[in-house]
């Protein structure tokens, strides 16, 4: 309205009341001045002002006072119910924007079962190894619909739902809060005003053992990222699997793919390297030696097939993880015995299987290396 004006399509402005034009005082008056400027007046028809008028701005800014306090008492009784129903456990959610739950005719959330697959579509390969990112864009090539309907999904939305304790039939509620009345800005709470944590209050999609699965899965990610000095271990990728998984056993530090080029394509080789190896002018470098990157694939066949042939060892090993304190390892053994169930012997490498089952692989000196399965279980291999 403000752009016409200035644009000359309007000669005055009628309102049915100042708190229908501003509830702002110092918005109301600065508009006001800005239209006056313009030579156009704007008509309050409650309070009968006109504001080119001589008096009218002074009993607009008497008025627009009294609106503005109006407006704050209705944000805090507004607040205040909200509170209540809070502390008697109802839940407040936009469920249109919410994946795998729509509302019945009373306003309780029930799940949408089409939309409730692709969440524990989400979960399951999380566990399964793969980052948020991959399964972003995994579920835009496989032309998958979010709440939207569209198929565009991103990393931070697919982290938000990974941690959304609704999905495990619980709500912890006022997690935002508004902060003030007259921008009606919102922010994270954390701890200024109190929170309500309801258990069962809706369907379960995902079973809690699952969820809090994913949640010590996460913790697991950021603390080995933290300890190797990683960005972001969902840097590996179907076509680079290794970034941010080999680790120097001398200083500590990741390898990084190094690609030595040759006219002769025959010659051109894939090598890991210690990324200490060459330090910056007069640092020693680490002493460590480069490994090819077909030794690395062709080290997790040798790993996986050493299982499958010792099955009964590990099936048993696996058995007595059930009963662990921790909910993650418990997921683990079912997942690794069922896999081991499934499969015989492999041929080749096979990617999502190594994203499952393998945490990372440690490079020695002396041609050894030490590969680590997220059930703990430690291979040495040699490297002829």
């Amino acid at each position: 309205m403000i752009e016409d004006c200035k644009a000359g399509k309007i000669d005055m402005i009628i309102t049915k009341s100042i708190s229908r034009f501003a509830r702002n005082t110092l918005d109301c008056l600065n508009y006001v001045r800005q239209l006056k400027d313009l030579g156009i007046g704007v008509t309050f028809e409650k309070e009968n002002i006109f504001t080119l008028d001589s008096k009218g701005e002074v009993l607009l800014s008497i008025l627009s006072s009294l609106a503005q306090d109006e407006s704050r008492s209705i944000s805090e009784n507004s607040t205040w119910g909200i509170r209540r129903r809070f502390e008697q456990g109802k839940l407040h959610v936009n469920h249109t924007k919410f994946l795998g739950y729509d509302k019945d005719k009373n306003g309780n959330l029930v799940v949408n079962e089409k939309q409730a697959k692709i969440v524990r579509r989400i979960y399951k390969e999380f566990l399964d190894g793969k980052g948020a990112n991959r399964i972003a864009r995994d579920l835009e090539l496989s032309g998958v619909p979010n709440w939207n309907g569209k198929a565009k999904w991103y990393e931070g939305s697919i982290r938000k739902m990974l941690t959304n304790e609704k999905y495990k039939g619980d709500a912890l509620l006022q997690k935002t809060y508004t902060v003030d009345f007259l921008s009606k800005k919102r922010a994270d709470n954390n701890g200024e005003v109190p929170q309500y944590y309801v258990e069962d209050s809706h369907p379960a999609i995902i079973d809690k053992e699952m969820w809090e699965a994913v949640q010590l899965e996460m913790e697991r990610r950021r603390n080995f990222a933290l300890q190797y000095g990683i960005q972001k271990l969902e840097y590996a990728t179907t076509s680079n699997p290794f970034a941010g998984r080999v680790i120097c056993g001398s200083c500590g530090q990741i390898f990084g793919r190094k690609v030595w080029n040759s006219t002769d394509d025959r010659f051109r080789r894939i090598i890991w390297r210690c990324n200490g190896k060459y330090p910056a002018k007069g640092e020693k470098g680490c002493e460590s030696r480069h490994i090819d990157d077909v030794v690395l694939y062709q080290t997790f066949v040798n790993v996986f097939n050493m299982m499958a042939e010792n099955k009964d060892y590990f099936l048993d090993k696996w058995k007595g993880m059930r009963e662990s304190d921790s909910s993650l390892q418990r997921y683990k053994a079912k997942q690794f015995a069922k896999i081991i169930a499934d499969r015989g012997r492999i041929k080749e490498f096979d990617v999502e299987l190594y994203f499952a089952l393998t945490e990372k692989v440690v490079v020695h000196g002396e041609g050894r290396l030490m590969v680590v399965l997220l059930d703990g279980t430690e291979v040495e291999c040699t490297v002829e």
